[in-house]
């Protein structure tokens, strides 16, 4: 058997390049005991792992030469592990490849006969970001006002409706009006605020007349700036991200007006979904009733072809994603 790999090979500067890959193409090792040969069937992209290439962070930078990082849903073909026979659907750390051997223990089992795409969205670590960073971290308040940068993305899309379901006035943040209409019009959020043809700060002000309790930021930068101008007392920050930072090419500077937080005296906190994959229990069946219920949608981006993943990563970063941005890499079973 052959298997398909993506290899980083250069540390990226800026949007990911083809030269920062190397394909190949090589023999699928064999089976030691206790070890699973997965299939991969669909790769998740996410801004971590412009991270996870340049820098340590809360996981080892990638090796020069490795299989690319990536979170992955896939089949299991073979098993010398008690604990996995062929035809399981398992999700984990599968890399950048078609074929991945595992010792079986950063595999978890999936629900055979069910979709697998909601479990990179409103069932996976998307769906348990927003839940958590929400209502654990941003400890919402019916009638308060919620803000939430790239809106439109695969997190803050799904922390709008939560804010929503959860009785909150949503103002979303986004970068064109096709994301714009698409979060107000279909997810239900009360605004929208397209950040490439308004000035953000005084859009803000307009949008949000008593000020924002609860700023949920992906991007960081002068977005943030805005929010912190208009944070009421005791107002919450949860940091999910700062996709604004990972590509840049030079030193970032920091927000402007961090005294605002003492003025307020407002938190700012820090997460990862990492935290909270103990406490998956509490949120699934919360998030599979909305669904089921057709209060939360999500919408993903499918790319069909592992080759063309190197390429595909930079649309988290060029504006040009909507939803969960995945890569088809084989058929489903």
């Amino acid at each position: 058997m052959i298997n398909e790999t993506w290899r980083l090979i250069a540390r990226p500067v800026g949007l990911f390049k083809d030269s920062d890959f190397e394909w190949r193409e090589e023999a699928v090792p064999s089976l030691g005991e206790g070890d699973v040969l997965v299939r991969t069937i669909y790769i998740s992209l996410d801004p971590t792992n412009r991270i996870w290439a340049t820098q340590v962070s809360y996981m080892p930078v990638i090796p020069l030469g490795e299989v690319m990082r990536g979170g992955a849903v896939g089949v299991v073909e073979d098993s010398r592990h008690h604990g996995f026979q062929k035809g399981d659907i398992v999700q984990g750390m599968l890399g950048w490849q078609r074929y991945a051997v595992s010792s079986g223990s950063t595999l978890s089992k999936l629900p055979r006969g069910t979709p697998l795409i909601p479990f990179f969205g409103v069932l996976g670590h998307i769906g348990l970001t927003a839940y958590f960073g929400l209502l654990d971290i941003g400890k919402r308040k019916e009638g308060e006002t919620l803000v939430v940068s790239a809106a439109a993305g695969a997190v803050g899309s799904l922390v709008g409706q939560i804010g929503k379901i959860k009785g909150c006035y949503v103002a979303g943040i986004a970068g064109s009006e096709d994301k714009c209409r698409w979060i107000r019009d279909e997810l239900g959020f009360d605004v929208a605020i397209n950040y490439r043809k308004e000035d953000v700060y005084p859009a803000l002000q307009a949008a949000c007349p008593r000020g924002i309790d609860i700023y949920f930021d992906n991007v960081g930068g002068e977005i943030l700036d805005a929010a912190l101008a208009l944070m009421n007392l005791r107002g919450r920050i949860p940091l999910c991200g700062m996709i604004s930072q990972y590509t840049a090419t030079g030193p970032v500077a920091g927000p402007a007006n961090l005294a605002r937080l003492i003025m307020t005296r407002s938190r700012m906190e820090g997460f990862l979904v990492t935290d909270y994959l103990p406490r998956a229990g509490e949120a699934i069946p919360e998030l599979l009733r909305w669904l089921q219920e057709g209060r939360l949608k999500f919408r993903t981006d499918v790319v069909n072809g592992l080759e063309h993943a190197p390429r595909a990563i930079n649309r988290l970063f060029d504006g040009t994603n909507m939803g969960k941005l995945i890569v088809k890499v084989s058929e489903e079973p």
